[in-house]
């Protein structure tokens, strides 16, 4: 008897606890609520254009109303030039600008990441234009283009150019000036991206570089500008996006003239809502620029091997 109560069952194994779901769904469920809400806000405007792109809407004119079909795409691809001239200005635009934007703000980049006195103080002038709205930068250079007070009063002091000139008001010299507007607020943009991606190239690189007796220019294109691949193909796509729905500072700087000169697609789209109230032909136009840059961000993503090897 003392034997087999010596020998004692061994204890049980601990049960183990079911892992509750809980936990892990919890974000998701935090998140929820935003989420939801957000996608009501983006759903409901993009479903709406979609919907009204296939009517005649137009609130001035009710007994037009209706259901039209695929009339209004006809319309655009074949029987409105101001649509063509607009979108060949659009493409025109964006190449122009972020081009620029890319070569400048790299410049700036490469420049604000050298060591030397005050950078603290050049990195923050740089980046400051970025930080500033885009309807006060139209009306900070809506100011300096002013005829009166800006700069072609101050040059015609100087001899340079007649007084009462008005760059905004020239067609030869009107795109010009809208460039250079869109570039003082737009090269931070890249400088920002590309600086930040430039702090975490390793010096042993440029180091190895050195001793192999690489020059500074075959560093640049040896090392820095693959490494900087993904942040230019991200910085360049984000900027042609927005490039291409600029509308506050060429509406503010010119309203898209003279003679429709700087009007874009997306300026188009707002006068024939807003000004004709054709809300049923500028969701169609809408649709199509969507196409547009849903099409060209997938075929640039794709020739550009974002996220491949470097």
């Amino acid at each position: 008897m003392a034997q087999a109560a010596a020998v004692a069952k061994p204890p049980a194994p601990p049960r183990r606890r079911r892992a509750s779901a809980t936990p892990r769904r919890l974000p998701y469920l935090l998140i929820a609520p935003a989420a939801l809400l957000m996608l009501g806000f983006i759903a409901y405007p993009v479903i709406s254009v979609f919907y009204y792109s296939l009517q005649n809407y137009n609130p001035t004119k009710p007994w037009r109303n209706g259901y039209a079909g695929f009339d209004n795409f006809v319309h655009a691809f074949t029987k409105d030039p101001v649509f063509w001239d607009t979108l060949t200005f659009s493409a025109k635009w964006v190449f122009v600008e972020v081009g620029l934007q890319l070569m400048f703000g790299l410049a700036l980049a490469l420049i604000v990441n050298q060591t030397f006195v005050g950078r603290a103080m050049g990195r923050a002038m740089v980046f400051s234009p970025w930080a500033v709205s885009g309807v006060l930068t139209s009306a900070i250079w809506v100011l300096l283009y002013n005829s009166q007070t800006g700069i072609t009063r101050y040059l015609a002091d100087m001899g340079i150019g007649s007084y009462g000139t008005s760059w905004l008001s020239d067609t030869s010299t009107v795109f010009p000036a809208a460039i250079v507007a869109d570039l003082w607020r737009g090269v931070p943009f890249f400088a920002i991206l590309i600086l930040a991606d430039l702090q975490s190239v390793s010096k042993d690189l440029y180091e190895a570089a050195e001793v192999d007796g690489a020059s500074r220019l075959k560093q640049f294109w040896h090392i820095t500008l693959p490494h900087l691949k993904d942040a230019i193909v991200l910085s360049t796509l984000l900027r042609a996006v927005w490039e291409f729905n600029n509308v506050d500072l060429l509406y503010t700087l010119t309203g898209g003239g003279p003679a429709g000169e700087t009007t874009t697609l997306p300026l188009y789209i707002a006068n024939t809502s807003v000004d004709a109230h054709n809300f049923g032909y500028a969701s169609a136009l809408t649709t199509v620029a969507f196409v547009i840059l849903l099409f060209c961000s997938m075929v640039y993503l794709r020739l550009s091997k974002f996220g491949g090897e470097k």
